[in-house]
């Protein structure tokens, strides 16, 4: 499996604004560079979080969990209405189509949950990760291993209680994802005894310039669009 950068999996950058603007810039450039689980991005992410990050509310976090749940729902609906799903194993079609379904659901709670002031869905332009099976199951292992690191490090920010549990709620489903996108690639499920945190400054360096969300309106035809719009 190819392994990913910090610049492989926002291509116009508008997760970067997100968190430039809940964490400030400073922790996302130094890991821009760094290999997803790599040394230098542990080194960064191990560092104290600055005054900040301690201010984030919980709506904040809610509607980056919005943001990004949005993301990966649009993904595999995507890849699922482009034929790409189809064209795999019974097996591997068959996990598409669960997580899928599952982060389609994941977006309407967490919706239900911000109300009124759940932001804007953003465009997603995955530059053609979903036309091919190799480049989808891939990302979506990326994106599965992103998702529980994000949620394990933000959950000790969350201050109301009932949010605090819908999220340990959606974190164990979310390292489910993990294990099992791991093993429909032939990687081990669970490859240390612990997982790091990462913090919403992290993981937006993570999906730093991948340009899967794209500021600028495009024509799309109707045939080509997914129906979710989540």
């Amino acid at each position: 499996m190819t392994r990913c950068t910090l610049a492989s999996v926002d291509r116009d950058e508008a997760l970067t604004d997100a968190v430039a603007a809940l964490c400030g810039p400073t922790r996302a450039e130094l890991l821009r560079g760094a290999a997803l689980g790599g040394a230098a991005m542990i080194a960064v992410l191990a560092a104290p979080a600055d005054a900040a990050a301690a201010q984030i509310d919980d709506t904040a976090i809610l509607n980056f969990g919005l943001r990004f749940e949005r993301l990966q729902a649009t993904f595999y609906t995507e890849a699922e209405q482009s034929g790409t799903v189809a064209s795999m194993s019974e097996r591997k079609a068959a996990w598409a189509r669960t997580l899928g379904a599952h982060e389609r659901a994941h977006v309407k709670i967490i919706k239900q949950v911000l109300g009124r002031k759940a932001e804007g869905r953003p465009r997603f332009d995955f530059g053609g990760d979903t036309e091919s099976a190799n480049k989808f199951t891939s990302t979506a292992v990326a994106m599965e291993d992103l998702t529980v690191a994000l949620l394990t490090g933000a959950l000790p920010r969350v201050k109301n209680k009932g949010i605090a549990a819908a999220f340990f709620s959606l974190l164990t489903v979310e390292a489910r994802h993990a294990a099992w996108a791991r093993h429909i690639v032939g990687t081990t499920p669970a490859p240390t005894a612990f997982d790091t945190p990462r913090t919403i400054r992290s993981v937006q360096g993570t999906i730093d310039r991948t340009h899967f969300i794209a500021r600028e309106p495009k024509t799309v035809s109707k045939a080509k669009r997914p129906r979710f719009s989540g």
